[in-house]
């Protein structure tokens, strides 16, 4: 049709020019989207505590020629994100895309949990992603002067649906309840920050990965892909398209939102 403009790739998802921040990016889904971040563009800042495999990250991505910066930081510590943000605004004024994805894999059961679990897992889900947008909060609305800033929370499909035990060789080797309650917990969190944030022109959406293992037992995968419309578990590459979706300025409607990656796991 004569007189449409056809948008290319860049057009669409590319982040040039912008400042992208992922926290527990040397996970196995933490650095496939702190590379897809990296590749489209955005100058990265590689958020974890463990400083040798953040080295390792940030030479990895270096080496294909993007750009990135790695940053120790807990996120359970105060000290430790308001230093990450005095950082982020000293060397670059803004945070386009904000990915909030800390995380500590544990297994368990209702029956060997404990309340300091609970508190334990909230502080990291929850309390810290509050931490984070204190100290990101201005550069984020900063960013809105020339873009569609993006945040993305990490959740989890055992945020809206319940484990199934007899998937695991005993009770303890399956996913606790206090994860569960605190991702279910980090989807709604995620609602009230689109509403607070959105009259300042930042979106803020979920991502709710499925079943993404990182290798293991054969028949336990094999279990796990049966429960899975599409027949298989993930592959970590496959959230890249995701993240970079909900990070693109392009989607600037996009805001309160949980787009679900898990094989349609959740719609049965």
């Amino acid at each position: 049709m004569a007189g449409v403009l056809t948008p290319t790739l860049d057009d669409l998802f590319g982040l040039r020019g912008r400042v992208a921040v992922v926290t527990g990016a040397t996970g196995r889904l933490g650095r496939v989207m702190a590379g897809a971040l990296a590749a489209a563009g955005a100058s990265t800042w590689l958020v974890g505590r463990d400083v040798g495999r953040l080295g390792a990250l940030a030479d990895e991505l270096a080496g294909q020629g993007w750009d990135c910066r790695p940053v120790r930081c807990d996120m359970t510590v105060d000290d430790d994100v308001a230093a990450l943000g005095v950082a982020l605004r000293d060397d670059a004024g803004r945070v386009d895309v904000l990915v909030h994805n800390a995380h500590v894999g544990r297994a368990g059961s209702l029956r060997s949990s404990r309340p300091a679990d609970y508190l334990q897992a909230a502080d990291l889900a929850l309390a810290a992603f509050q931490r984070l947008l204190d100290a990101t909060r201005d550069l984020l609305v900063a960013a809105a002067a020339d873009g569609s800033p993006s945040v993305i929370t990490v959740a989890s499909m055992y945020g809206l649906v319940s484990p199934r035990p007899h998937l695991y060789d005993t009770p303890e080797a399956g996913n606790p309840p206090y994860y569960g309650a605190v991702k279910a917990g980090l989807v709604q969190l995620t609602r009230y920050a689109a509403v607070e944030l959105g009259p300042a022109g930042v979106r803020v959406n979920c991502l709710t990965p499925g079943p993404f293992p990182g290798g293991g037992d054969p028949d336990l995968l094999a279990r796990l892909s049966r429960q899975s419309p599409l027949g298989r578990v993930g592959d970590p590459a496959e959230i890249a398209t995701s993240v970079l979706y909900l990070a693109s300025p392009r989607t600037s409607y996009v805001t309160g939102a949980n787009l679900v990656v898990d094989g349609g796991w959740t719609a049965w």
